[in-house]
């Protein structure tokens, strides 16, 4: 029975208490001495006996519908939950499954505003700063509750303004993955990687120390920190300052010098890739290798003998990135949906069935010291060392520049010191608007295209330019091959738009059979690009 029920019981059996008392109490009559004598009256029909009524439980309407938006993993979870929230709150649930969490972003983006989206839906920290300054979401106070989380899970959904914007239930960062097979205990310096690697390629064992899998920039952090490195600092209230970039302070160029020179040693590859990275270390070609918990399934599966350290070489320190519960500024259930997170999500049982779905660090702290998961409690402890990668709208600006300078110092195209001077200033022009108004088609031809690097959306070698009628264009020779491509607005990946004019859609393809002269055109009326090829 719902609570909300139970006035309605408690009234109806006072009721009946009372008239039973009211009965009973009746004061008795005198016995009468005479009976009169009654004729028996003989019925000429049948009576049928009426069928006897059962009375019914009254159905009480649900007070109110709460929508979710989740991804494709949490969604069976809430899905499952909503019967018994029914129930015990008299509120319906709805969940709607968005696919992958990075689906739910443009989603929200999108539909908020029109009022069109969800009450609550999932999100990673780091989207905080569009989303705040948007006006997308709004703070949540989990009063007591805060004591039950892990505090850097907590810092990470804390804004600039010091208040607390989502509930999470799960960590991330990388971790020191090393070969048992080959390495007995972790090494606790970066030199000593390198030394330990050294030894092994010259007994004809491996062919790499370490190799640095995707984006240099996020997956080589740990050994951008233990040398100094950071990327924004912090103002005297502890929030990011992105008047402070870090990318050509001292600390970075002694980390990109160091791995320069681990490439010239032969000891790291001078490319980045997630494949190449990752089948070098499950055919045990290299002793070590920084993954997350998203690769614990292919780990696993290839059979390589390995363990995850609790700390980094030198106590590097990855980024940490938060998942976590928001809620809809535009919502019409704004304290319902607070009330939910707070009494309902913010419990052991949510965050353990929750947790053990989901293959990362639980951020509730109850689940995190009891997990069994040796590869999860590990990362999760070399995680109370993490970043909070920064939330704020700035961060969006770092990320291409950062990438390109890092591989065009391995790749010896510039020193460490000139590359990371130059990616640096690109993020302080793009922070500054130096580069608004700038139309870009970044994308896998960029190095073919006069550009260092690959998806670079602030080259000046591949912005549009604006004709008489109105449309923007670029012309390039390209080599025959397979292409992707989106279009970038004002240097950076804030607003970009993919195939079909679709903001955050999917690349747009090229394919060239031969060498080509290409000209792409841009209608910013309608987000669509045309190509043309002589």
């Amino acid at each position: 029975m719902s609570k909300f029920s139970k006035p309605i019981m408690t009234f109806v059996l006072i009721g009946v208490i009372l008239s039973s008392f009211l009965v009973g109490c009746k004061a008795e009559t005198p016995e009468p001495t005479v009976v009169p004598e009654v004729e028996e009256v003989v019925p000429t029909e049948e009576v049928v006996p009426t069928e006897e009524v059962v009375p019914t439980e009254e159905v009480v309407a649900p007070i109110a519908t709460l929508k979710i938006w989740a991804d494709d993993t949490r969604t069976p979870i809430l899905a499952d939950m909503a019967d018994e929230f029914l129930a015990e709150y008299n509120v319906e649930l709805i969940v709607e499954d968005l696919g992958v969490v990075q689906d739910i972003r443009s989603a929200v983006i999108t539909a908020a505003p029109a009022g069109e989206g969800p009450d609550i839906f999932i999100g990673v920290h780091d989207w905080l700063g569009a989303l705040i300054e948007s006006g997308l979401v709004t703070p949540i106070d989990l009063g007591d509750k805060a004591g039950e989380f892990v505090g850097s899970a907590l810092e990470a959904f804390t804004y600039t303004d010091g208040l607390l914007y989502g509930v999470p239930y799960a960590t991330e960062n990388l971790g020191f993955f090393y070969n048992t097979d080959l390495v007995e205990t972790p090494p606790t310096t970066w030199d000593e990687v390198l030394t330990i690697g050294q030894t092994l390629k010259d007994a004809g064992t491996v062919q790499y120390a370490i190799a640095i899998g995707g984006d240099p920039g996020y997956n080589s952090l740990p050994m951008q920190t233990a040398f100094g490195g950071y990327v924004f600092g912090v103002d005297a209230n502890g929030a990011w300052n992105p008047d402070d970039v870090g990318l050509d302070s001292q600390g970075m160029i002694d980390a990109v010098t160091w791995m320069k020179g681990a490439v010239d040693a032969g000891l790291m590859p001078e490319t980045t890739d997630y494949e190449t990275a990752h089948q070098l270390f499950e055919t045990g070609q290299i002793p070590f290798l920084m993954a997350g918990p998203w690769a614990l399934d292919r780990i696993r599966a290839s059979g390589v003998p390995y363990a995850v350290a609790e700390a980094f070489p030198d106590n590097g320190a990855p980024f940490l990135g938060v998942q976590g519960f928001m809620v809809n500024a535009f919502s019409e259930n704004v304290l319902l949906a607070q009330t939910f997170l707070t009494e309902y999500v913010s419990t052991e049982a949510f965050m353990q069935q929750i947790y053990e779905t989901g293959l990362r660090p639980s951020a509730f702290t109850a689940v995190l010291e009891t997990t069994e998961d040796p590869d999860l409690k590990a990362m999760g402890i070399s995680g109370a060392n993490a970043i909070p990668m920064p939330n704020i709208p700035e961060m969006g600006s770092v990320w291409a520049a950062w990438n390109n300078g890092i591989s065009l110092a391995l790749t010896g195209a510039q020193t460490p010191e000139q590359s990371m001077m130059d990616a640096a200033k690109q993020v302080r022009d793009l922070i500054l608007g130096a580069l608004a108004g700038m139309i870009n088609l970044p994308g896998s031809y960029q190095d073919k295209a006069g550009c260092g690097a690959q998806w670079d959306p602030a080259c000046q070698a591949t912005a549009l330019t604006l004709g008489d009628d109105g449309l923007y264009t670029l012309t390039v020779t390209l080599p025959a091959g397979d292409y992707e491509f989106k279009v970038a607005l004002n240097g950076d990946w804030t607003v970009n738009y993919g195939s079909d004019g679709a903001q955050d859609g999917p690349n747009y393809t090229l394919s060239l059979a031969a060498d080509s002269t290409v000209t792409f055109t841009y209608d910013p009326n309608t987000q669509l690009v045309t190509v043309t090829t002589q």
